[in-house]
């Protein structure tokens, strides 16, 4: 596999295809543990932590056992118990290690269950990730590709933990004070990384 292939699945998953702001997956975690930036990168690292495993796991999950045997209608039940066993896991880590961050993300930690972005990207690893393509992700691609989206998570939340903290210290008008004013920013913030668009196949096309 051409290393210059992956490195270019990383970098279109982190900037031009984030899963977070361009695809709009994961938006509960993200509007959730964005308010202080040691959560938010504590949700991150767990975050990408869950999604490579569970791409490790399901993709030949899928590959081996689902598609021979004719179950892909399984494929959904089968990938959410992978995740939740993965969750757990990472749970009973933090738990033992950094009881600090376990107690701080709260809620947040078992929700990683059910965080569309993760189950989205295994997901879309098996059944081609982008509009128009029906190709498949090899293994390699695959990890490659839930690197780069576990990194384009990590991205958001720092970048949107920041813009959070800023807008929480400033004066605003009453009526865009609390929800109103987090939807906005993360809308501009979502606007922004349009700019990317084209860059990424600029540098390795």
């Amino acid at each position: 596999m051409d290393f210059k292939n992956l490195l270019f699945i990383i970098m279109s998953a982190v900037f031009v295809n984030n899963y977070v702001l361009q695809r709009f997956l994961g938006i509960c975690p993200f509007l959730g543990v964005s308010k202080k930036l040691d959560q938010a990168s504590g949700m991150s690292i767990a975050v990408i932590f869950v999604m490579m495993l569970a791409t490790a796991v399901t993709w030949p999950i899928q590959r081996f056992l689902l598609d021979p045997n004719d179950m892909g209608y399984l494929q959904t039940v089968v990938f959410i118990l992978v995740i939740a066993a993965l969750v757990q896991l990472v749970e009973i880590i933090l738990k033992k290690y950094i009881p600090a961050l376990y107690k701080s993300l709260g809620i947040y930690l078992p929700l990683i269950t059910t965080n569309c972005a993760v189950l989205g990207v295994t997901v879309l690893n098996i059944t081609g990730p982008f509009v128009g393509q029906d190709t498949p992700y090899t293994f390699l691609q695959s990890m490659a590709n839930s690197l780069g989206s576990g990194l384009s998570f990590f991205l958001a939340m720092i970048l949107f933990a920041g813009i959070r903290t800023r807008t929480e210290s400033c004066e605003a008008p009453e009526s865009f004070k609390g929800l109103p004013i987090t939807l906005i920013s993360a809308s501009i913030l979502a606007a922004a990384f349009n700019g990317f668009a084209g860059v990424v196949e600029t540098l390795f096309g």
